[in-house]
């Protein structure tokens, strides 16, 4: 799984029904991004907005359905 945003690629440790976890964050304000998730080869992808940013600081990351 990966968080992409503003063109990079950052890998989630780990995924809730309202937050993911980032294996290395980095300092991003609020805005839309996109989760990629791959499993045995097939890829599914979905928006997210990122109402609270990022922060290099915390690996935890809040997200909300985008739209």
């Amino acid at each position: 799984m990966r968080l992409l945003v503003n063109g990079a690629s950052l890998p989630i440790a780990q995924m809730g029904p309202d937050f993911l976890l980032l294996d290395q964050p980095i300092d991003h304000p609020p805005g839309e991004a996109t989760v990629v998730f791959t499993v045995d080869g097939s890829e599914r992808s979905w928006p997210v907005r990122l109402p609270e940013g990022l922060s290099a600081d915390c690996e935890r990351v809040v997200i909300a359905k985008a739209g």
